[in-house]
Order: C-alpha cells, then sequence, then structure tokens
C-alpha cells in the first residue's frame, strides 16, 4: 500500500514539475507528456520495481480519466451552437482524417515489411488508447503493441501538430481542432486547449468521431487493402 502511495505522489510530483518546466519554456520537447514517462519508466529499471508495484498507485490516476473524459462535457455545451454551425465540416473533416490515418499506417507497414500482426496493431494508431486496443484485438493485432503505436502518434502529433498548422497557414479554430483531434487524440486535444477553449472542444469532439469512425472502417479496410 506505502508503494502505491510512494509511486503516485512520485508521479505527480514528476508531472508537477515538468509542467512548470514546460510552460516556461513553451518546447515540446520539455511536455510532462514526454518527461513524466521517461523518469518514471527510468525509476523504476534503476530500483528494479515491477511494473505491478508501479500501478499499484498509479492505477488511480488512470480512473481518473473517466470524469475527466466527462469534463469535457462543460465546453461542448458552451459551444453547442457553433458546433451545430459546423456539424458538416466537423464530420466531413474527421472522416477524411480518419481514413487517411488507416490507410497511411497500412502503407506505412507495408513499407517496413511488417508482419500481419504488426501489421494490423500500426492500424488503429490515431485512436485513444482504450478504443485503439480494442480495435486491434478485433482486427487480428496485439493491443500492447497497438498502445505503443498509439502513445508515439499522440507525442509525435503534438509536436508537430502547431508547426504544420502554421506552414499551411491554417488559423480557423474549427479547422485546427479536427486536425490535432482527428491525428493525435487526448494528446492532440490537450493541446489544442492551450490554443484555445474553443479548438479544444472541436478537438475533442473530433477524436470521439475518428474513434467512431475508425471502429467502422479499420475492418473493413484491412479486409479489402491486407486480407
Amino acid at each position: 500500500m506505502m508503494t502505491g502511495l510512494l509511486f503516485l505522489g512520485l508521479t505527480i510530483a514528476v508531472y508537477l514539475v515538468t509542467k512548470r518546466i514546460y510552460a516556461a519554456s513553451g518546447k515540446m520537447y520539455a511536455s510532462p507528456l514526454i518527461i513524466t514517462p521517461l523518469v518514471i519508466i527510468g525509476f523504476l529499471l534503476i530500483t528494479g520495481s515491477s511494473y505491478e508495484s508501479y500501478n499499484a498507485g498509479g492505477k488511480w490516476l488512470s480512473d481518473l480519466l473517466q470524469p475527466a473524459t466527462i469534463a469535457f462535457a462543460i465546453p461542448l455545451h458552451k459551444n453547442f451552437k457553433l458546433l451545430k454551425k459546423h456539424a458538416a465540416e466537423i464530420a466531413a473533416g474527421v472522416l477524411s482524417g480518419t481514413v487517411t490515418a488507416v490507410l497511411s499506417s497500412m502503407l506505412l507497414a507495408k513499407l517496413m515489411h511488417l508482419s500481419g500482426d504488426l501489421a494490423t496493431s500500426l492500424v488503429p494508431r490515431s485512436v485513444t488508447t482504450p478504443i485503439a486496443m480494442s480495435i486491434s484485438q478485433s482486427i487480428g493485432g496485439v493491443p500492447s503493441i497497438t498502445a505503443v503505436f498509439v502513445i508515439l502518434t499522440g507525442v509525435l502529433g503534438t509536436m508537430m501538430g502547431p508547426s504544420v498548422l502554421r506552414l499551411f497557414h491554417i488559423e480557423n479554430e474549427v479547422a485546427r481542432g479536427v486536425s490535432l483531434g482527428t491525428a493525435a487524440h487526448g494528446t492532440g486535444t490537450s493541446k489544442a486547449f492551450e490554443l484555445s477553449s474553443l479548438t479544444g472542444t472541436i478537438s475533442s469532439i473530433s477524436m470521439i468521431l475518428a474513434a467512431l469512425f475508425s471502429i467502422g472502417l479499420a475492418p473493413a479496410l484491412i479486409a479489402v487493402f491486407i486480407h
């Protein structure tokens, strides 16, 4: 019990410190989403502690994801009229982004000569982790490997996303939200809220829609292009 509390406290402390560093520097490589896991992994390796010991306390943070997700309803309610106005554009953008993500994943798997299990594990990489793991299992992938691909996609999308938006002079908040939410799921949504409340709201909606579209599209596209 005490070990779990120690790891819980350590995780929160590392996150808060790196959050202050990130706020002061503004550099994506200093993001707590990158630094915190690396510090925790290093600590576990140095001390020889098991993941099970860490998760005894870390799972409490995971349990907070559910109320945190429900909290997205607040900005959704505040911007409901605007969301309704742009519903068609958001749906079309997310659908095209989802198809592109799945097809590009299959192309990447082919170029890297990945085996069947690894290839299918890569396909749902642009979907939020719990749903991505479920999709992976349903199409014959390895959920644990999919989780790694999802995290990498989220981190890279968050690091590169703002630069890509600036490069193509995308300043519309709806377009920014759709891009970050569709391409980088929860991590991208966190970055979107840094840009503005509306961008974050659109991103959260896009993240949910991308997951729903992927559930239907991934198995069908896999059947056509891989099997």
